[in-house]
């Protein structure tokens, strides 16, 4: 794992591409389409809130955190109506778990199958409390399948850490859309956070304007010396909020999973479009 870097981000760097697959693969979007999910964001609300059950939309706009209101409301609670939850449960692992037979067919079943058990060890150790996405996925039965298998255990993995994210960015005193202005004037472009979670140009503005108020930004719109430090340590709050299963861990055991996992996330990896919103750096080297 990479000098100066968390351990625990140093594996969600790993295992988060596995779990994307579902998201940019053209098995996942065909799984979804098979379901009755045409449409991109039809596929992902539901899939993604099928855990839940068939809930509205604010309870998956309060727990995804980062997308506009409006958005969520166009695909849920209508969703339900084209796949129920276990509709849709079926369909995101059976479209994961093809896509991640054709990125992974030439690395041995063997290590597949090691790096879905260390997975699944980390996932038995997990304590989900305050974490509602992570307890859902954790509560789905595991898929029979070996990739199904390793797709589910990533998934459980990376919402544990997404439901730790979000509750760092809360006791930063960031909204939603306040988190995205952040990360754009960090290092991402504006038009790649802002139409992927559908915030207007008003809604953006507004975000701004606050974020300038208190410090974050400068009039100009880019981070302040105090911005990066607040931003620094909310990152530095999510990695030490993911960090106690890991700590659980023999260090002889992470070493294994990360040698493992970093062949078949660089295969999942290259399957993700270059720019793309689900935080990951331009290289895990």
């Amino acid at each position: 794992m990479a000098d100066l870097v968390h351990p625990a981000r140093a594996l969600w760097w790993l295992f988060e591409p596995v779990h994307a697959v579902t998201y940019f693969s053209p098995e996942g979007r065909a799984a979804f389409e098979e379901a009755g999910l045409r449409g991109g964001w039809r596929g992902y609300f539901a899939g993604r809130a099928a855990p839940l059950g068939a809930v509205d939309a604010p309870p998956v706009v309060a727990a995804f955190f980062n997308f506009a209101p409006s958005m969520v409301e166009r695909a849920l609670p209508d969703v339900w109506k084209r796949a129920d939850p276990d509709s849709a449960l079926a369909a995101r692992v059976a479209g994961a778990s093809a896509a991640l037979a054709r990125l992974l067919e030439h690395v041995e079943p063997e290590q597949v199958e090691r790096v879905a058990d260390l997975l699944e060890r980390a996932v038995d150790r997990l304590d989900c409390a305050g974490r509602v996405l992570a307890a859902a996925n954790a509560a789905v039965p595991r898929p029979a399948g070996l990739y199904g298998r390793l797709w589910q255990a990533a998934t459980v993995m990376r919402e544990h850490r997404g439901d730790g994210h979000v509750a760092a960015l809360v006791s930063a005193g960031l909204d939603g859309c306040e988190a995205l202005v952040v990360r754009c004037a960090l290092d991402v472009r504006r038009e790649v956070l802002q139409p992927m979670r559908g915030w207007t140009d008003e809604e953006w503005a507004a975000a701004t304007a606050r974020l300038v108020e208190r410090g974050w930004l400068t009039e100009r719109g880019t981070i302040t010396e105090c911005g990066r430090i607040r931003h620094q340590s909310l990152e530095a709050a999510t990695d030490l909020a993911a960090a106690r299963v890991w700590e659980s861990h023999p260090r002889t055991e992470l070493d294994r999973l990360a040698a493992a996992l970093t062949p078949i996330s660089a295969l999942c990896r290259s399957a993700l479009p270059p720019i793309n919103p689900i935080g990951l750096p331009a290289t895990t080297a």
